[in-house]
C-alpha cells in the first residue's frame, strides 16, 4: 500500500513538472481555400481521456470543441469546424475551405492515460495577390507601374532594367492583406521592347512575369507630355498679353479729357471778331476827320 502511495505521488510529481513546461509552440501557414488538418497527439483515441481545442481568432471571439472518453462534445464554435478521427483512431481538428476569418491561435490540451501534451499553433493564411502593370504620366515623366494587390503576406516585386525606382509602397488594411506598388521612372531613350517586372509570392511555386508591350504609347505619352507644355505656354502667353490690354484700357478711361484745345479755339474766334470791328470802326471815323 505505501508503494502505491509513493508511485502515485511520483506520478503527480512527473505530471506537474510537464506541466510547468508550458505548451509546445507552432506556427503553420495554409493556402486560401484548403483543407486544414491540426493534431494534438499522436495517441489514440481508446488511450485518450479527453481533448479541449480553444480557439482564439483574429477576427472573430474565442470559441472551443472538446470531446471526451464518454462521447460527451462541445462545440461553441459553429462554424464547420470539428473533432475527427484517422483510420487509426487518432484525433484531429479539421477546418474545411480555410478563409482569412480562420486565421488565430490554436490551443490543444490532450489528457490521456499516462500523461497529458499541451500545443499552441500560430495559424496563418497565404493569399495570392492581384497583379497588373501599365505605364502613366507623372510630372511630364513616363512612369511604369507594377502592383500586387490583397495578398497575404506582402508580396515582393523586382524590375527586369535598372532605372530609378521612384517609390514602392507598401500599404495594409484591417483585414491583414497587403497592397504593394512599385514605380520604376522611364528615362529619355530607355529601350522599354522587353520591361517586365516579376512578383513573388509564397502561395506560388514560380514568380509572376508581367510584360509591358507598350512601346508606341511610350513615344505617344513623351509626345503628349511635350504638346501640354506647349499649350501650357501659349495659355500662359495670351492670358499675360491679355491682361496687358485690360490694363491699357483701364489707364485710358481713368485719363482726364483732351478736348480742351477746342475749347480754346472757341473762346480765341469772338475775340478776334471783336478786335476786328473795333479795328474798322477807328478807320471809318479816321476818314470823316479827313
Amino acid at each position: 500500500m505505501r508503494d502505491m502511495m509513493w508511485i502515485y505521488a511520483a506520478f503527480i510529481l512527473l505530471l506537474s513538472e510537464a506541466w510547468s513546461l508550458g505548451p509546445v509552440v507552432r506556427h503553420s501557414a495554409f493556402n486560401e481555400g484548403s483543407d486544414v488538418d491540426l493534431t494534438c497527439s499522436n495517441k489514440t483515441w481508446n488511450e485518450t481521456l479527453y481533448v479541449i481545442w480553444t480557439i482564439q481568432l483574429k477576427y472573430r471571439n474565442e470559441c472551443q470543441i472538446s470531446s471526451d472518453d464518454g462521447g460527451r462534445g462541445v462545440d461553441t464554435c459553429n462554424d464547420g469546424k470539428s473533432l475527427t478521427y484517422t483510420s487509426s483512431t487518432q484525433s484531429y481538428l479539421h477546418i474545411p475551405d480555410f478563409t482569412n476569418g480562420d486565421e488565430g491561435v490554436y490551443k490543444c490540451e490532450s489528457v490521456y492515460k499516462g500523461g497529458s501534451e499541451r500545443y499552441e499553433i500560430n495559424v496563418a493564411i497565404t493569399v495570392p495577390p492581384r497583379t497588373s502593370v501599365w505605364f502613366e504620366q507623372q510630372d511630364n515623366k513616363v512612369v511604369a507601374v507594377c502592383k500586387a494587390e490583397r495578398g497575404k503576406p506582402a508580396a515582393n516585386i523586382l524590375w527586369s532594367h535598372a532605372g530609378n525606382i521612384s517609390d514602392v509602397k507598401t500599404s495594409s488594411e484591417p483585414d491583414g492583406f497587403f497592397t504593394v506598388e512599385s514605380r520604376l521612372t522611364i528615362s529619355e531613350g530607355m529601350n522599354t521592347k522587353n520591361l517586365s517586372c516579376a512578383i513573388s509570392h509564397p502561395y506560388w511555386r514560380e514568380e509572376k512575369i508581367l510584360e509591358l508591350k507598350l512601346t508606341k504609347d511610350v513615344t505617344w505619352l513623351y509626345i503628349s507630355a511635350a504638346a501640354g507644355l506647349v499649350f501650357l505656354a501659349a495659355v500662359v502667353f495670351f492670358a499675360q498679353k491679355k491682361l496687358v490690354i485690360l490694363r491699357q484700357c483701364q489707364q485710358s478711361d481713368s485719363s482726364p479729357s483732351k478736348t480742351a484745345p477746342v475749347e480754346d479755339v472757341e473762346e480765341v474766334e469772338p475775340y478776334a471778331s471783336y478786335v476786328q470791328r473795333v479795328n474798322s470802326i477807328y478807320n471809318s471815323s479816321a476818314d470823316l476827320f479827313t
